[in-house]
């Protein structure tokens, strides 16, 4: 249900300016909610790598705009799922992971959300809690018989997460099979023991989050709240976070902050303006007299902007002087990452290396490049598909420039 601008909350005005909005369980209520007060959210996390990536963010930037419209976010570490795996548009069971990993790849988490947030005032600053801590000492009768009750086969096969594994004839454990009724279970822990009125989450987990609304509201009578965001995909059709090469990492140790800052400069042209508005803290009139400005310079703002929001202003004013540098035809690539080369690789064809640097691209592909000019050493481009690596190419730094296309510069050291 849309309910007038000139009534709307500011926040979900904004949500929706800025591309979030895809549903809400009770738009018109919720609106007079936070018109009312300040409110708790939450959005849930899954702990299964070190690091969250690019396809994170847009949730990210919800518990921003929450903080920046005077509420409070509850971050949700989902050490106890993650033991489990959301079936959510996955294929397969994920795999599980041990305890001490999880646990490592929380703090890590946890230290990559706090760059993002505000966490020096009090009314705004985020709670982070675990799951892990209600979820590891149920009891599986009394579960069934307080919690399991509400729910229903017929309904849970219904719903996509369930229903599309099935229709493929891809196994789905009954494990798996438990995961909605215990994110639902989380909001009712959240509700009580935080007074948690509203869960985000993107729209594949629609379903799951009105599990968790009805549940409560069975449960306790509480009325709470349900918005889910886009599920982006690029122009290209591809999903966000994801390239040729692999995930975009938030952790710069996984990802360096020039990569990201790449990253967000080749966007395409056509989701340059959806970007900046998504990705950045840029107010809309700004971004609408942006979007007047040359695309190449659109697209350095955006690198620029969202860089700053993970990596600071510092690095991200690096990585823009290193990609100026980088891509002059005279660049010597020293002020490129690293990536760091076995000698054995010295004496060894071209193509050898390019299939080391870049997995994704087949040796029919590389010799194709090489065949288009589109590949070069130290700046001078290489024809033949044979060319060796030698020691002569390396300079007293040890390192050479190896540029794959337009776009892709490698300083390669040779240890």
């Amino acid at each position: 249900m849309y309910i007038k601008l000139s009534l709307m909350n500011d926040f979900l005005k904004e949500f929706k300016d800025r591309g979030y909005f895809y549903q809400c369980t009770d738009e018109k209520t919720l609106s007079k909610k936070l018109n009312e007060d300040s409110i708790k959210g939450y959005i849930g996390f899954d702990c299964t790598a070190k690091s969250l990536h690019v396809g994170s963010l847009l949730q990210i930037m919800c518990l921003r705009l929450m903080q920046k419209h005077g509420h409070k976010p509850i971050v949700l570490i989902g050490g106890g799922t993650t033991r489990i795996g959301d079936p959510s548009g996955k294929d397969k069971t994920r795999k599980i992971l041990d305890e001490k990993e999880i646990e490592n790849n929380i703090k890590s988490i946890e230290i990559i959300l706090k760059k993002f947030l505000n966490t020096s005032d009090e009314k705004v600053s985020p709670i982070f809690v675990n799951n892990y801590s209600w979820l590891k000492n149920l009891n599986y009768i009394s579960f069934l018989r307080d919690i399991g009750r509400h729910f229903t086969i017929n309904k849970m096969l219904s719903f996509d997460s369930v229903k599309l594994r099935l229709e493929r004839e891809q196994s789905l454990s009954y494990m798996e099979f438990n995961y909605m009724i215990l994110q639902a279970y989380d909001f009712l822990e959240l509700n009580k023991k935080h007074n948690c009125l509203l869960q985000i989450g993107g729209s594949d987990q629609w379903g799951n989050i009105v599990n968790g609304v009805e549940l409560i509201k069975r449960h306790s009578s509480n009325e709470v709240y349900g918005l889910t965001t886009e599920l982006i995909t690029l122009a290209s059709g591809a999903k966000m976070g994801k390239t040729e090469s692999g995930a975009i990492w938030l952790d710069k140790e996984l990802f360096s902050v020039f990569d990201y800052w790449q990253f967000w400069r080749n966007t395409d042209d056509r989701d340059v303006l959806k970007f900046l508005k998504m990705f950045t803290d840029l107010k809309l009139n700004e971004i609408e007299e942006i979007n007047n400005q040359d695309i190449n310079q659109q697209k350095i703002i955006l690198a620029n902007e969202a860089t700053k929001m993970l990596h600071g202003i510092e690095d991200a004013k690096k990585a823009e002087s290193i990609a100026k540098n980088t891509f002059s035809d005279d660049s010597s690539g020293k002020n490129l990452p690293d990536i760091k080369i076995n000698k054995s690789y010295i004496d060894k064809d071209i193509i050898n290396l390019i299939s080391i640097i870049k997995k994704d691209l087949s040796k029919s592909e590389i010799r194709r490049l090489i065949k288009s000019n589109g590949v070069k050493i130290n700046n001078e481009t290489i024809t033949e598909e044979k060319f060796n690596i030698s020691k002569e190419l390396i300079d007293k730094n040890n390192f050479i420039k190896l540029s794959i296309g337009k776009k892709n510069h490698y300083k390669i050291v040779f240890i």
